[in-house]
């Protein structure tokens, strides 16, 4: 079954009915053998109507309208001016300053396709007009663009805490060090770049920057002050445990409905469109887990599960063994597969096995969530290259783009390995 859905998958068939048209297909096959009892279906409606009325996922819609109305309101525009007058005399500012952006978006939208795109079409001629590294200049605003998978609240981390059957504000609690970690690897690995190759990432003329201190600080001051403020509300009210996430996305929300008629960009048209990305995105999630669902039902009804399970707990080398498996199968087809498909195959049959060997199920949720962020860079699948080829001007070469990102790869394996020798900087909040 494993197999046979990944086939499909692979010859390009919508993933949520390879899922589920894999399931029906070995059901057929397999009570025909006399090995599946159609019994179970009628645990489907039930588990179906489960998913459909699930509170914790209702904070799906919620964080992704906000995103998309932050982004749509011009938030990523002005942090993006801003920052680059802020650091832009500094060698590698301009760099530093999408780094920064990317890790205030990343907490106050989480929406990725719309961040890469907004700092690849502003960001990437300017870093280009000076002088920048092609493969620095993409490789910064393809990973910076990632961290709304790490950085609370994240649309991975919501359905990981479902999959997991953890809290998702435990998930959001245990990210944030490691996630504001990888940002300052991201910014020490630039600053690296700016001092031993110069040229590389050099800083922008004088005259790119004739605005006095006390206009700079106004700015500085009137864009980051409201989008900080939302992240405050949403955030904290989540950690202080006084709303739920799907509580605090709603009041994110209406924080975003708020920023955005303060900065008149409140129309009818990007309302209509903030609405319709909602719902195509909630859409596929909620069509990809019911896929999932039928899959696991026959994989359960036919002992997968268990098989599964009996295979990883007597890996030779223990625990050790079963990381090595983990981490390596979703690096792996993370290169193939979109991280939510990820999610829906792998993490129901490895939860149960982490259980057993002992693993903090929050701390191995966001193990995997900084694995999943590989996904999005590792070619020929990586959707940030996607959206960033698709933006970028027509002397950047797609081999531009594929090197400029295989540094900040490694350096999210890197993170991925502190995680691992270090679960403390997932833990030690929630103790």
């Amino acid at each position: 079954m494993f197999l046979g859905a990944l086939v499909l998958i692979f010859t390009g068939y919508p993933v949520a009915f390879a899922l589920g048209g894999t399931g029906l297909l070995f059901a057929i096959i397999s009570a025909a053998l006399g090995q599946f009892d159609w019994i179970l279906f009628t645990a489907l409606p039930q588990r179906i109507f489960g998913i459909m009325g699930n509170y914790v996922l209702l904070a799906i819609p919620y964080f992704i309208l906000m995103g998309t109305l932050l982004q749509r309101s011009g938030l990523a525009e002005d942090l993006l001016e801003t920052f680059g007058q802020l650091f832009g005399r500094l060698r590698g500012g301009l760099a530093i300053g999408v780094i920064l952006v990317g890790t205030l978006l990343a907490a106050a939208t989480g929406v990725v396709g719309a961040t890469v795109v907004a700092m690849g079409m502003i960001s990437l001629p300017i870093m280009l007009r000076y002088g920048y590294s092609p493969s620095l200049a993409t490789g910064v605003i393809a990973s910076s663009g990632t961290l709304g998978q790490v950085i609370p609240p994240s649309v991975v981390l919501i359905v990981l805490g479902d999959q997991l059957g953890v809290s998702v504000g435990d998930l959001f609690l245990g990210s944030l060090v490691p996630g504001l970690t990888l940002a300052g690897l991201y910014l020490l690995y630039t600053a690296a770049i700016a001092t031993f190759k110069p040229k590389a990432a050099p800083a922008l003329p004088a005259e790119m920057l004739a605005i006095s201190k006390g206009v700079l600080a106004k700015r500085v001051f009137l864009v980051m002050l409201p989008p900080l403020f939302l992240i405050l509300i949403v955030l904290g009210s989540i950690f202080a445990g006084v709303a739920t996430p799907t509580e605090a996305g709603a009041m994110g929300v209406a924080g975003a409905l708020v920023l955005a008629a303060l900065n008149r960009r409140l129309t009818l048209r990007t309302l209509i469109a903030a609405l319709e990305a909602t719902v195509e995105l909630t859409t596929m999630v909620m069509v990809l887990l019911l896929g999932a669902t039928i899959f696991s039902l026959v994989f359960r009804g036919l002992g997968g599960d268990r098989l599964v399970e009996d295979i990883l707990l007597n890996l030779p080398g223990g625990v050790i063994s079963f990381l090595i498996f983990v981490n390596t199968l979703v690096f792996v087809l993370g290169f193939f597969l979109d991280y939510f498909e990820i999610v829906f195959i792998i993490v129901p049959l490895m939860a149960p096995v982490a259980l057993s060997y002992g693993y903090d199920l929050v701390w191995f949720g966001v193990m995997l969530g900084v694995n999943l962020q590989t996904s999005f860079l590792t070619p020929p699948f990586g959707f940030s290259l996607f959206y960033l080829r698709g933006v970028s001007p027509p002397e950047i070469k797609t081999t531009d783009i594929y090197k400029g990102v295989v540094p900040f790869i490694a350096i999210q394996l890197f993170a991925l390995l502190l995680i691992i020798c270090f679960p403390q900087l997932v833990t030690w909040v929630l103790n």
